[in-house]
C-alpha cells in the first residue's frame, strides 16, 4: 500500500507548474487529489497544461485525480468546490495553497506607482484565496482531528523580489499560516509554509528563455528544482508522525528535503539559498 492511500488532498492552481508537480507527487503515493485551475482547454493559456490533463496524469501515477475548473478569486466557486469534496470524498487530509496570480508586468523594472492598481490581484489570489481555502478546509479537518495545510511561499517574504506587492503577498502568507497553526493546534491540524527557490515550471523556463535579464540574478543563478520535488516533501510531511512539531513554521523546502532524505529527479540535492536570499521568520509554535 502506498503511503497516502485513502488520503484526500486538494492542490490549488494545478493546471501546470508547481501545483501540477505537487499533485503528481501526491498521486504517486496513492492519494486522491482534487485539482483546481482556470485552464480547461489546451490553448486557453499561452503555456501548456489543463486541469483535466493533470487529473489524468494523477490517475496514471496510481492515485486518483479529480479536476475542477475553479477561479480562486470567486468565493462562491470555492465554497461549491469544498461542498463537493465533502459530499464525494467525505474528508480532506491535505490542502496545498498554491494558486497565485502573476501579473503580466511582474518582471518589469518599474516602481509600484508606475504599475496598475489591478496588480493588487496578487493579494486576492495568493493571500485572500489562501485564507478562504483554509477556512473551508479547517471545517473538514477540525472535526476529524487531523489534517495538513501547506502554503507555498518563497524567499521574497524577506528579500526584495519583483516589487512591493509580490513581497507583501509572500510575507503575509507565512504570517497567516503561523497564526492559523496557533488556533488549529488544539485540534491536531498542522499549518506550515514552504519556501520555494527557483522551480523549473513552464513559466520559469519560458521567462529564462525570453527575459532572463529582467529576472533577479540571485534567482537565475540557482540550479532550480523540478516541479515534483516540493510535492515529495509535502508527502513526507503528511506521513510524519511528528508533524505537529513543525506546525506554524516557515521552512525552506530544500532544507526539509534534506531532513527527509529527498533528492530531486536527477538524484541531486536541491540547494538552500538561505545564505544569499534570507532565512524564514516564523518558527514552529511548539
Amino acid at each position: 500500500m502506498r503511503r497516502l492511500s485513502g488520503k484526500v488532498a486538494l492542490v490549488t492552481g494545478a493546471s501546470r507548474g508547481i501545483g501540477k508537480g505537487i499533485a503528481l507527487a501526491l498521486a504517486n503515493e496513492g492519494a486522491t487529489v482534487w485539482i483546481t485551475g482556470r485552464t480547461v482547454n489546451e490553448g486557453d493559456y499561452y503555456l501548456p497544461g489543463t486541469v483535466g490533463e493533470t487529473a489524468q496524469l494523477c490517475d496514471e501515477r496510481g492515485g486518483k485525480g479529480i479536476d475542477v475548473a475553479c477561479d480562486h478569486a470567486d468565493d462562491a466557486a470555492v465554497a461549491a468546490l469544498f461542498e463537493r469534496i465533502a459530499r464525494e470524498s467525505g474528508r480532506l487530509d491535505i490542502l496545498v495553497n498554491n494558486a497565485f496570480i502573476i501579473p503580466d508586468d511582474l518582471l518589469e523594472p518599474k516602481g509600484f506607482w508606475e504599475k496598475p492598481l489591478s496588480n493588487w490581484e496578487m493579494m486576492d489570489v495568493g493571500v485572500k484565496s489562501n485564507f478562504v481555502a483554509a477556512w473551508h478546509a479547517a471545517r473538514l479537518m477540525v472535526p476529524q482531528k487531523s489534517g495538513l495545510i501547506v502554503n507555498i511561499s518563497g524567499y521574497a517574504a524577506v528579500t526584495y523580489t519583483y516589487g512591493v506587492l509580490f513581497g507583501t503577498a509572500k510575507t503575509a502568507v507565512g504570517r497567516m499560516g503561523r497564526d492559523m497553526a496557533v488556533e488549529l493546534k488544539p485540534h491536531n491540524v498542522a499549518s506550515v509554509t514552504l519556501w520555494q527557490g527557483l522551480t523549473l515550471t513552464e513559466k520559469a523556463r519560458d521567462n529564462l528563455a525570453r527575459v532572463a535579464e529582467k529576472m533577479t540574478t540571485s534567482i537565475t543563478g540557482q540550479k532550480g528544482s523540478s516541479v515534483e520535488h516540493p510535492g515529495r516533501v509535502i508527502a513526507a510531511l503528511a506521513c510524519d508522525p511528528e508533524l505537529m512539531k513543525r506546525s506554524g513554521g516557515e521552512f525552506i523546502t530544500a532544507e526539509i528535503a534534506q531532513d527527509y532524505g529527498i533528492t530531486d529527479d536527477d538524484g541531486t540535492w536541491v540547494a538552500s539559498m538561505r545564505e544569499t536570499r534570507g532565512a524564514p521568520i516564523w518558527q514552529p509554535i511548539g
